[in-house]
């Protein structure tokens, strides 16, 4: 009566501006559910979990965290620096998702596979962490994070992402016994708030799988990194793996040698033969893996048989490994060198520098004299994206201005 509101009225009001969603009022529900849910800061309802089940989750991490291993050996290879991804974690998002639990902006790496497999791999890497890495790579100490992103940064980690991947696809390859290839990858820099993701990659626009890894790269990253699939394309990877593994069509041959062995349960009296037996299956134990000893004490009689065949087949080799003593920091170096031998640098000679204060910088004009730090006939300095690589001596070509390179700065 008094214009007034009661407190029970003022706690309608704010109840109703919650659950209306401001001015949408009554109408927005109605036709307009999903753009509202896809807008909650985990998904809202958009996200239908039963589209992949938990043994299909664990079998997709168990193949990204193979993949991914391999890329963290190349990594380390790349950066020369202690590369540590850790166990996957697997579930369903949306782009909204994305939005709300990753840093912005962040660079997008998009990989299609050509060859063994049809689909497309995105991952997302946090922008300080791509600036670590393409320092690295071109031999700093990982802590020119300065400035934004462009495009020499952009097609370092394009070809870190490429060798990551191309040893992940060799993995792949091992697991389903056939060809895997993939395009060279794009990297693109995004805000997200702003970006269409059907821009990006079509599968975006709805529900996909995301898997998020925790990446350590020395002490200089500590971060995730994420991996986004298609739901089709992840189910299709994971059967396509269970297929190579199970052996498909070796597994229904797998009894059928079971009978040849037979007239070989001279194994099964191993307790008087043990000592003659032993020698026989030592080697192949030794360079076939531990897994070995666990099937045959799980069947005494019948495992033994049916494995010697295989363990006598297996082409084995003695191991090889890498020498990290003396010269590894000079091969690395090598190494990564020629792997992004095609990275562009920007090169620049300096004549000389000298320092001014404002007011005789704003006395400037045309024909002005400015006095340089260098004598004259002095090296001039080469720098390679900023950095002091060598000293020349200027020269004319022609009608165009040279530097000689008289020393080369260690």
């Amino acid at each position: 009566m008094d214009g007034m509101l009661s407190q029970d009225e003022i706690n309608a009001l704010l109840a109703g501006m919650d659950s209306g969603g401001g001015d949408a009022g009554g109408d927005a529900p109605a036709d307009a559910p999903a753009a509202d849910d896809g807008a909650a800061p985990v998904g809202g309802g958009v996200i239908d979990e039963s589209l992949l089940t938990d043994s299909e989750k664990d079998a997709i991490g168990e193949v990204a965290n193979i993949s991914m291993g391999s890329s963290a050996t190349t990594l380390y290879s790349l950066v020369n620096q202690k590369v540590n991804i850790t166990t996957p974690q697997v579930e369903l998002a949306t782009w909204e998702t994305v939005i709300n639990n990753y840093e912005r902006p962040c660079v997008f790496i998009q990989i299609k596979y050509t060859v063994g497999l049809d689909g497309t791999n995105i991952l997302i890497l946090k922008e300080h962490d791509v600036m670590v890495i393409t320092d690295l790579m071109m031999g700093g100490d990982g802590t020119n994070t300065e400035g934004e992103i462009g495009e020499l940064q952009l097609s370092a980690i394009s070809e870190a992402m490429n060798q990551m991947m191309g040893a992940a696809a060799t993995s792949l390859s091992t697991m389903i016994n056939q060809k895997v290839d993939i395009s060279p990858p794009q990297a693109t820099l995004l805000d997200m708030i702003n970006d269409d993701p059907s821009d990006i990659a079509d599968f975006l626009t709805g529900t996909f799988v995301r898997i998020s890894f925790k990446m350590q790269v020395g002490e200089l990253v500590d971060s995730t990194l994420m991996q986004l699939y298609p739901i089709d394309f992840a189910k299709t990877l994971k059967d396509t793996v269970i297929t190579g593994d199970s052996g498909g069509g070796d597994a229904a041959a797998a009894p059928e040698p079971a009978p040849a062995p037979a007239p070989e349960p001279a194994a099964a009296p191993m307790p008087d033969a043990g000592a003659g037996a032993m020698p026989q299956m030592d080697p192949n134990m030794m360079a076939g893996g531990m897994g070995m000893p666990q099937m045959g004490m799980g069947m005494p009689q019948m495992g033994m048989p049916m494995m010697m065949p295989q363990m006598m087949n297996m082409n084995i080799q003695p191991a090889q490994f890498q020498n990290f003593a003396g010269g590894t920091t000079i091969m690395a170096g090598g190494e990564n060198i020629g792997i992004i031998k095609d990275v562009p640098l920007e090169v620049t000679v300096e004549l000389g520098r000298t320092a001014k204060p404002i007011a005789d910088i704003l006395d400037f004009a045309p024909g002005t004299i400015i006095e340089l730090d260098k004598v004259a006939g002095e090296p001039v300095d080469v720098l390679v994206n900023g950095k002091f690589v060598a000293k020349g001596e200027v020269v004319v070509i022609e009608e165009s201005f040279g530097v000689r390179v008289t020393e080369i700065v260690q």
